[in-house]
């Protein structure tokens, strides 16, 4: 197991009472992996030193006016770059059959590409695939952490330490592209009520040179499950 991973997939998750609980278990566990580096080692603890100190309610709160009632700062990876259109749907269903291929079962309720679910996926890999799939999400991840830092968020930390863990630097085009978006103000229900209701913009076949991470991401999870004699356009059931 991936440790860092292992633990943002938790840290990035909605805070429960295990969670700030299990502060201590948590930094014991990155200081006993030698395989962790000190600079991610730090953002990670900066994190859990902060929702170790706060009341549970509080931590609960933050965490849903920041990733829930923000659309720029969705933690479900294809909506920075799907939204809400048909294409989302097909990736969802790309990245399920990646789980479900390599043994990952996932509570039904729960949406494929959710970053924590994704995170702890990825925990379960090799480092090849690790480094793979991190640089081909990276923009996204990158993007995110950069509107947290600007928020001056405590959560901004977690994606620093993501960025130290791709050996690969994002796309910096698809970073700005993304960060020219709107931003959401959470305390606007009545804008992000339009927001969630407004068609997304499809990405996709016409994206162009701005296609998204994810839909490269499609395409190498339907190469990598297709047997060696099958036809590129065929996915395997």
């Amino acid at each position: 197991m991936h440790t860092a991973l292992k633990i943002l997939s938790l840290l990035l998750s909605y805070p429960g009472e295990e969670l700030i609980n299990g502060a201590g278990e948590l930094k014991a566990a990155l200081q006993a992996d030698d395989t962790v580096g000190a600079d991610v080692g730090r953002h990670l603890v900066r994190l859990i030193d902060d929702l170790a100190g706060q009341d549970l309610y509080e931590a609960q709160e933050r965490y849903v006016h920041l990733f829930d009632r923000s659309r720029s700062l969705s933690l479900h990876l294809f909506e920075h770059v799907h939204g809400e259109s048909r294409d989302r749907g097909q990736a969802m269903v790309d990245l399920m059959e990646m789980y479900e291929e390599n043994g990952f079962v996932i509570d039904s309720k729960e949406l494929p590409d959710y970053l924590p679910l994704f995170l702890e996926f990825l925990s379960t890999r090799s480092a090849e695939e690790i480094d793979d799939l991190l640089s081909q999400t990276g923009h996204i991840t990158a993007a995110i952490g950069e509107r947290l830092r600007k928020r001056e968020s405590v959560y901004a930390f977690a994606f620093a330490a993501l960025r130290l863990l791709s050996k690969a630097k994002p796309d910096e085009k698809r970073v700005n592209a993304l960060l020219e978006g709107a931003e959401d103000n959470p305390d606007d229900l009545a804008a992000l009520d339009r927001i969630w209701w407004d068609e997304a913009v499809t990405f996709g076949g016409n994206a162009g040179e701005n296609a998204c991470g994810p839909d490269r991401l499609r395409t190498q999870m339907r190469a990598a499950a297709r047997k060696p004699n099958e036809p590129a356009n065929t996915i395997p059931v």
